[in-house]
């Protein structure tokens, strides 16, 4: 395993030891490389038996089933005690751009029903501001009728680009979410404001969400590239705290 590899998985686990509940019975699980590492060693507790995981989409699902826990639904259970998620950029505030795997409407419900967000990622994903690392642009999802009245509309906001995300090699067209909606990566640039653009592209007709999450985030747990694990968040969000991971 690379150092980098081990760090994502020291903090993965470290991010489920210093804030899973004791007593959490609803647990989102999102997707991610990073993880896959904290459904792993939330497999490995004792009392895993205890837990209902709220999947984010597909994979997230597959992890819950493959490390032996339960899998729930989050109409069933809209309360949950915590989730933990990637992310695909972090800025300084805590702010996040989230949906690189198209199922940034599921992660956003989680973690709107959740007390609390822990995100584990590694080092690259982090930015002073969203946009500054992550240029292939904010993921959107809409319904599909829509898609080219909200692309005209994200160009008048300011986006300086915008593509409906296609599905590649293994599929000729676009990528078709969880719920059935097309995908728009929109660039920016640098995002000053994060907040304000989210609710100017959510108020668009035929936006079902943006992937930009806002004041939402406790703490992020990174794996750096030297093998150490950098904690944002807490008191002071900006100030970065290196765990030597050995």
């Amino acid at each position: 395993m690379s150092k980098i590899e081990s760090a994502k998985k020291l903090a993965a686990y470290k991010a489920v030891d210093e804030n899973l509940p004791p007593n959490a019975k609803i647990i989102g699980i999102g997707s991610g490389s990073t993880v896959v590492y904290v459904a792993e060693r939330i497999g490995q507790l004792e009392n895993k038996d205890q837990f209902i995981c709220i999947s984010t989409g597909f994979q997230s699902k597959q992890l819950i089933i493959d490390n032996g826990l339960t899998l729930g639904h989050i109409d069933q259970h809209p309360n949950l005690d915590i989730a933990f998620d990637g992310a695909d950029e972090v800025d300084s505030n805590l702010n996040l751009i989230k949906g690189g795997g198209a199922c940034l409407f599921q992660e956003k419900l989680v973690a709107s029903a959740a007390k609390k967000l822990i995100i584990v990622a590694d080092y690259r994903k982090q930015s002073k501001f969203l946009g500054e690392n992550w240029s292939q642009g904010i993921p959107i999802e809409v319904v599909p009728i829509a898609f080219t009245i909200v692309i005209e509309a994200l160009k008048k906001l300011g986006a300086k680009r915008v593509d409906l995300r296609q599905g590649g090699k293994a599929k000729a067209g676009p990528v078709i979410s969880d719920n059935n909606n097309f995908i728009l990566d929109a660039d920016f640039g640098e995002i000053k404001n994060p907040e304000e653009l989210h609710l100017q592209i959510k108020n668009l007709v035929g936006v079902v969400e943006t992937g930009l999450f806002t004041n939402i985030t406790e703490k992020v747990y990174f794996g750096e590239d030297n093998g150490d694990i950098s904690i944002w968040g807490g008191k002071a969000k900006i100030e970065t705290v290196i765990e030597e991971s050995n």
